[in-house]
């Protein structure tokens, strides 16, 4: 079976978008654990300093 060059090409070029395509939703999703952990990280540190979204008022 012969495959034509121009028929590699297009799969080689669907193959490199599939690629783009992959990262570019890892690096969404990475992107929302990071903004996920600092949010978190934020509302760790307002409880223990009593400060910010969450009053420590047992204290």
């Amino acid at each position: 079976m012969e495959v034509s060059s121009s028929n590699t090409t297009t799969q080689s070029s669907v193959g490199v978008e599939a690629i783009k395509k992959a990262t570019e939703i890892q690096e969404r999703d990475v992107l929302k654990v990071l903004e996920s952990a600092k949010e978190a990280s934020q509302k760790d540190v307002a409880q223990k300093t009593g400060l910010g979204t969450n009053l420590n008022l047992a204290g």
